[in-house]
């Protein structure tokens, strides 16, 4: 399934080159962190959340860098919900350069009381919304 679907491009940024002439794997992190802020405005507001006591929270993140990008180059970002159970969820991400995959990424996360800082089920709305967006 690919609920959720955004995509974007990226701005590759003086600051996000690294000593070896290549983006830092930090600005990968930034970049991903972005796409997910960008993805839950678009389908399902954080601040609907928190609201209601609740957040959504990373607890896993694998990213594989198959080839480097470079200042100047213009990759392109796609992202989606791929999965979710009862209290997890699985965003995946690609990041591709003039149509050749660069980086392939999936977090899992989960909704936390804010309260209690302990994982919740997923609330019944962001469900709805996901299984909406197909």
């Amino acid at each position: 399934m690919k609920a959720f679907y955004i995509e974007s491009d990226i701005k590759v940024a003086t600051y996000d080159i690294d000593f070896a002439g290549h983006v830092s794997n930090i600005s990968y992190l930034r970049w991903l962190e972005d796409m997910r802020r960008s993805m839950f405005d678009q389908y399902s507001p954080f601040r609907d959340f928190i609201e209601k006591g609740v957040t959504p929270v990373l607890v896993s993140t694998e990213i594989k860098y198959k080839k480097p990008i470079r200042l100047f180059d213009e990759p392109k970002c796609r992202m989606w919900i791929s999965e979710l159970s009862r209290t997890t969820l699985t965003v995946e991400a690609e990041i591709a350069l003039k149509g050749e995959l660069m980086t392939v990424a999936k977090h899992v996360g989960v909704f936390v009381d804010l309260t209690t800082m302990k994982p919740v089920r997923l609330p019944r709305e962001f469900v709805e919304a996901v299984h909406g967006s197909l």
